[in-house]
């Protein structure tokens, strides 16, 4: 019995070991996650007036059609930089198994409400995540030969992925960042922290995760 205590504590040593590796790890990518979305830029006012169109990336529509808290603050952000310049909205975002409707038709009807005319907002309707907002939203600004640069408009915390894949895609970008309910900051932080891994294994890797 001794001698298999003393083969073991070898093991568990590393276990140990790797599990606390693990976890500095993650709270460096946290760290990380912070540190990034605190140089992002957070008001129109103080963006350059010298962008040519907006993207908004979507988030939860609730059973009512109405955008939640977070999809609401990225909204008002997006009109805010759109009524310091009037330029073409691109809205982002599919239909979750829980929405009514998909996310891009809500912030829609949101923006309209708001006084942006129908004309103005376009639609992405078919976008699971980051990279597919970006993507097709790229696709759709594309055909309008007078849209030079950007900005995208999302949660703080999400801003510096998104804007990293922005320049991975030919973007000419700025970022602006609406705030995140302080009770879901620990998991947005945490989450986006993993994409960050996932974006970053994706890209020099070439793992399609």
């Amino acid at each position: 019995m001794g001698r298999r205590k003393r083969r073991r504590r070898p093991l568990l040593r590393l276990v140990k070991t790797l599990i606390l590796a693990g976890i500095l790890c993650f709270i460096g990518l946290v760290g990380f996650v912070v540190i990034s979305e605190n140089n992002v830029t957070r008001e129109a006012e103080s963006l350059e007036k010298d962008y040519d169109a907006i993207i908004v990336l979507g988030a939860q529509v609730l059973s009512s059609g109405e955008p939640n808290t977070q999809l609401l603050w990225r909204l008002d952000a997006a009109l805010e930089a759109w009524q310091a310049r009037e330029v073409p909205i691109v809205a982002c975002g599919a239909r979750g198994r829980d929405e009514p409707m998909p996310e891009a038709v809500a912030m829609k009807n949101y923006l309209a409400s708001r006084g942006v005319p129908e004309e103005m907002i376009l639609t992405d309707p078919d976008s699971y995540n980051t990279n597919e907002n970006l993507r097709n939203a790229g696709s759709i600004l594309r055909k309008m030969p007078d849209v030079r640069k950007v900005v995208i408009v999302t949660s703080d915390y999400h801003v510096p992925r998104a804007m990293a894949l922005a320049a991975d895609m030919g973007f000419e970008a700025a970022g602006l960042g609406s705030p995140c309910k302080p009770e879901y900051w620990i998991k947005n932080h945490a989450r986006e922290a993993l994409a960050w891994v996932k974006y970053w294994l994706n890209k020099y890797l070439h793992l399609k995760l």
